[in-house]
Order: C-alpha cells, then sequence, then structure tokens
C-alpha cells in the first residue's frame, strides 16, 4: 500500500470510528444497550477508538518504512481532529430536533 492510500485509509477509519459512540446505545458497542446511554461511555468509546485509530495509523507508518517519534503537539493534534470528525453523530444524537424518538441502529425490529 503506498503512502497516499494509507492516509486516506486511516482518515476513513477516524471518520467511521468517531462517530460510532453516537450512533449505538450499546455499551462500548458490543454490550448490553442502556436507555440513554450516559455521556461518560460515549466519552470512554471516543477515547478508545482514538486509541485504535492511532494504534491503526502506527502500524501503517511502519509498514511503510520508518517510523518516526512523535511530540505532544502531534497526539493534541490528533485527538482534536478526531473529536472533529464526530461532530456529525454528535449532531445525529444531541441536536437533531425529531417528534418521534431517535432510531438507533442497532434496536431491534420489535
Amino acid at each position: 500500500m503506498e503512502q497516499s492510500a494509507s492516509v486516506w485509509t486511516v482518515l476513513v477509519v477516524a471518520l467511521v470510528a468517531a462517530n460510532l459512540p453516537y450512533l449505538s446505545s450499546r455499551v462500548l458497542l458490543v454490550g448490553p444497550r442502556r436507555e440513554p446511554k450516559a455521556a461518560g461511555w460515549r466519552l470512554l468509546e471516543l477515547f478508545l477508538l482514538a486509541l485504535l485509530t492511532l494504534a491503526i495509523g502506527v502500524g501503517l507508518e511502519a509498514r511503510l518504512g520508518q517510523r518516526y517519534s512523535q511530540g505532544w503537539e502531534f497526539y493534541a493534534a490528533a485527538l482534536a481532529l478526531f473529536i472533529t470528525l464526530g461532530f456529525p453523530g454528535f449532531v445525529w444524537r444531541y441536536l437533531r430536533r425529531s417528534r418521534t424518538r431517535v432510531r438507533e441502529f442497532d434496536d431491534d425490529d420489535r
């Protein structure tokens, strides 16, 4: 995989991962359903998915060649970008006005 494909892969993974906590009512995306799921669970999921995305990026960078050491500034900017990529999910969950209940993607049709 060439460098530009690796960059796009990490960005797409980050976009999907940043929105997952807002689109599911399950704890850690696979656990029991919570109605409503507390914001603390969503923040924990967001942090864990950010770490997973960072690990994927580090792995792809190491596969391409030499891995460069980064300072705290890089990680702060990466976390800010990850949170920004999660904004559509945040809007879907908290800012969308709806007369009906917000439908979860993992709801059973009952």
